[in-house]
């Protein structure tokens, strides 16, 4: 079985080395890094790692019940004796499965539309897909996410329609206006002399130029996701009990405040270092891709 350094040759294994060497010299992005993967790794195991598994459910221990921090449970109970360490774990898992579906749905059809409407930059294909487009920016995002909850049936789902109904724009602005810069270059033109359907053209010659922003600004997305994500859920309208959503948590929690503080503090305090970690993550890829196109 060939390892992965094999299967790459020797000028792809020393543009590898320098991107890391890059990578590695801000140490802001190096605890983004380690942040993540902490996250992810928790997210992905839990089942396996948490303390009390059973935590995550339906699960009442009134023996258990509101204890505060302490070595068997380090981040203290809720009001049920569920173990609020184990709670933020899964918790992980829910906000970045949000994260992730949202961001799959909405970064290729926004980038689409503002491929096509960069393309045909100046027509009637550009104005209608630019006007929709700046009907949704024109409304706050959490407005929008919020209204559109109201009216559906609280759940993690439903929550993650309404977020995906709002963050579309902004990546069908990105693409339009990478490409209205792209479509006048000579390579473009010289595609279309030979006759080379428009499609080919957008997918082949101009979207592989705006790859770099637009996953850029992915990984930077990740946390404001997760951000409103939890906010839907602190006012009631994304997932709901039993399920350990960390916005939830921190509602529930905040009932009880200040006499059982750790009930909302601790799931506060993983929501800011998910934030944290991907944004000091993207603004470490942000930097490395600036200076590859320098």
């Amino acid at each position: 079985m060939k390892s992965i350094g094999s299967l790459l040759s020797e000028d792809q294994r020393e543009s590898l080395k320098r991107n890391w060497h890059k990578f590695s010299t801000n140490p802001l992005s190096i605890v983004g890094l380690i942040t993540v993967l902490t996250i992810t790794f928790m997210a992905i195991f839990s089942p396996w790692i948490a303390p009390y598994p059973q935590s995550w459910g339906r699960w009442i221990d009134f023996s258990q019940a509101s204890l505060p921090p302490s070595w068997k449970h380090p981040c203290g109970t809720d009001i049920y004796g569920r173990d609020i360490l184990s709670r933020i774990m899964f918790g992980f898992r829910y906000d970045l499965l949000m994260a992730v579906c949202i961001l799959a749905m909405v970064v290729p059809s926004g980038t689409f539309l503002g491929l096509v409407a960069g393309y045909y930059h100046g027509t009637w294909i550009d104005t209608v897909i630019m006007r929709i487009t700046d009907i949704f920016l024109a409304i706050p995002s959490l407005v929008l996410a919020l209204a559109i909850c109201a009216l559906l049936e609280p759940s993690l789902f439903n929550s993650m329609m309404a977020v995906s109904l709002l963050w579309w724009p902004w990546y069908s602005r990105l693409a339009y206006s990478l490409t209205s810069s792209i479509r006048n270059e000579y390579f473009v033109q010289a595609a279309e002399l030979i006759g080379a359907n428009p499609l080919y053209i957008m997918f082949r010659e101009i979207l592989p130029n705006c790859l770099s922003p637009i996953f850029t600004k992915m990984t930077l997305d990740v946390g404001w996701v997760i951000l409103i994500g939890s906010t839907l859920s602190f006012v009631g309208l994304g997932a709901q009990e039993p399920m350990p959503a960390l916005g939830n948590m921190v509602a529930v929690g905040s009932k009880y405040m200040p006499d059982y503080w750790w009930m909302t503090i601790f799931p506060a305090l993983a929501i800011a270092f998910t934030i944290l970690g991907f944004n000091l993550l993207g603004d470490g890829i942000r930097d490395l891709l600036a200076v590859e196109e320098i």
